[in-house]
């Protein structure tokens, strides 16, 4: 007995080993979690029946006041989703005349923590979403308050999350009140971040509200990361000492958001912004052409070769040509451009009279 059990220690270590230095074992860790998925479902199960059990036995008073509550709240948000449709319309507008590039409306789609890396130094966390849902390496997670981590690993119906407090995490951030960038870096406390080689004279301030800068190409820009609670001055060094709390509730969200970014290149975004609005200014453009084309060609068709060089300009002249003798003291532009009327002595004489009278 005490052989098998130092035998299966030995190999638990080695094991233990060969999956931190190595990545052999990858590819059965990725496989187990399909058998581990029904291990999460059998936990959560209690939490399920419970919480299926005391719906169903709440009073019908607790109810009725619950769901007036609800009716409140949901005439309070339409009301705020009326005005911030209202906002991004004038956005929009702004922006086309302005001429940039295109709004980018980022997808998101919810997913729940299922787990937590027992490790006291890693800030590592497990939720329920996976490869087979198209989660993608390096993909930003979010809160309802800000920023949370991005994803490191991927299994087939779960990924591992990295938090921004991780001692091996970094994000460029700006400060929201003048744009002043930095790194924010993770400490191993879940209750704070540290920004790496600001300067002393560096305009930061307690209360400073950081946000994602977007420089990375990971995280999308203007979403909130932390809040500056500390900033330290020491004349004796060049670097200042910046202490921040994250916004994110990091060992509280249960749900978040993994979001997903555009692909496409800033190029591609600017064509295709481009091409949009030349299609909104002319609707029509392409119907236009052609049916513009055949006019000055059968007006042009009678008119002697002389003609021939200038078809452009012989459209407008057409419809006056029909009427020589109506308007004689008008044809300033006509006569200089119809050049067949120079054949014709009666043509010429009116003009001559004309000018004279002028």
């Amino acid at each position: 007995m005490g052989v098998r059990f130092l035998v299966l220690a030995v190999l638990s270590v080695a094991l233990m080993v060969v999956d931190a230095r190595f990545e052999v074992l990858k590819p059965a860790r990725s496989q187990m979690s399909l058998v581990l998925m029904d291990a999460y479902w059998i936990t959560d199960l209690p939490e399920r029946l419970w919480q299926g059990v005391s719906s169903q036995f709440g009073s019908r008073t607790e109810l009725v006041a619950e769901n007036e509550k609800l009716k409140t709240e949901n005439l309070l948000l339409q009301g705020r989703m009326q005005k911030l449709a209202a906002l991004t319309e004038q956005n929009v507008r702004l922006r086309e005349l302005l001429n940039s590039s295109a709004l980018v409306n980022e997808k998101v789609e919810v997913a729940e923590l299922i787990g937590v890396d027992p490790n006291p130094f890693t800030h590592r966390i497990i939720i329920n979403k996976g490869e087979r849902d198209g989660v993608v390496l390096g993909q930003p997670v979010l809160d309802a308050r800000g920023l949370m981590g991005q994803v490191v690993e991927l299994m087939p119906y779960t990924s591992r999350v990295l938090l921004l407090t991780d001692t091996t995490h970094s994000i460029p951030v700006q400060v929201n009140r003048n744009g002043l960038r930095a790194i924010a870096s993770g400490t191993g406390n879940p209750e704070r971040l540290e920004l790496r080689h600001v300067a002393d004279t560096a305009d930061i301030k307690e209360g400073d509200l950081l946000v994602s800068s977007g420089l990375g190409q990971r995280f999308p820009a203007g979403y909130p990361v932390a809040t500056v609670k500390e900033v330290i001055h020491d004349s004796g060094q060049p670097f200042a000492i910046v202490r921040a709390v994250p916004t994110a509730a990091l060992n509280r969200s249960r749900y978040m958001l993994l979001v997903f970014s555009d692909s496409r290149t800033p190029e591609e975004r600017a064509n295709e912004a481009a091409q949009a609005q030349d299609a909104d200014q002319h609707p029509g453009g392409a119907a236009i052409v052609p049916a513009t084309v055949p006019k000055p060609a059968a007006a042009v068709a009678p008119v002697p070769a002389t003609a021939t060089p200038a078809p452009a300009t012989a459209s407008p002249a057409t419809p006056a040509a029909a009427k020589p003798a109506s308007k004689p003291s008008t044809p300033a532009k006509p006569a200089a451009v119809v050049k067949p009327a120079a054949a014709k002595p009666r043509a010429t004489a009116p003009e001559a009279t004309t000018q004279g009278r002028e």
